[in-house]
């Protein structure tokens, strides 16, 4: 074992959390408490600190598109993505913001939710072929809408289709039931964990929420970050 002492002196967030050059890039940000918990009072948000919030918002900025859950989506009041202070020069010429990228199978949003009509760049919905014919009218009246998979989202699929429109750079919210779909597809490139100083108990959900992996994936540490007592920790694997 070795001490992690924290070096002195403020980091360049940017630097540190570039997308690597090259095909489709996946990244989740997510934060949890001492005991694991990835939710307080039924939301993520109660667990971070104002560097997490910071850090959300540049992760954000970062992307080319972010992908989230129906449920994250109705639970934590999601609007759509607004530019935000410490952007300058990260978009590179992209578009002002990232859109939305909202997983549902059943297309059960409301479309006339500030996140559609008020979205700066225009919402994707990722679906599937079992989705009610009226809901996906509905839909691609509102947002941009891949269909992949019957009757459970091909992940592989829509990640394909997003990078063939150009969205390298993916950055995924949650919930912990995408991101265990996502992992289980074997996508996921890099976690960014926030860990919160706080003991919650009780039986919240963890940052992964699905059935036991056969062949969990190894992750390399690639950095820690100290901010009062919260730790913010970026693992990366390689494929």
């Amino acid at each position: 074992m070795r001490s992690l002492s924290p070096e002195p002196g403020d980091v360049d967030l940017v630097e540190r959390y570039a997308y690597p050059p090259g095909g489709a890039w996946m990244r989740a940000n997510m934060v949890a408490s001492l005991d694991g918990a990835a939710q307080r009072d039924a939301r993520s948000g109660g667990l971070g600190n104002a560097a997490d919030r910071h850090l959300f918002l540049l992760l954000r900025g970062l992307a080319d598109v972010v992908v989230v859950g129906a449920g994250t989506v109705r639970t934590e009041g999601y609007g759509p993505v607004k530019p935000s202070e410490g952007w300058d020069g990260v978009r590179g010429g992209r578009s002002p913001v990232p859109p939305l990228a909202i997983v549902s199978r059943t297309l059960d949003l409301d479309f006339d939710a500030p996140v559609f009509t008020e979205a700066k760049a225009r919402t994707i919905l990722l679906t599937t072929a079992t989705a009610d014919p009226a809901r996906l009218e509905m839909a691609r009246a509102r947002a941009d809408v891949i269909v992949a998979g019957r009757d459970t989202l091909d992940f592989a699929a829509a990640v394909g289709e997003l990078e063939a429109r150009g969205h390298r750079r993916l950055l995924c919210e949650g919930g912990p039931g995408v991101l265990a779909q996502v992992v289980a597809a074997g996508l996921l490139d890099e976690l960014c964990l926030t860990l919160s100083p706080l003991l919650l108990a009780g039986h919240p959900a963890r940052i992964l929420d699905g059935p036991p992996l056969h062949v969990p994936p190894e992750l390399t540490l690639a950095h820690t970050l100290q901010d009062e007592d919260f730790l913010f920790l970026r693992y990366t694997r390689s494929r």
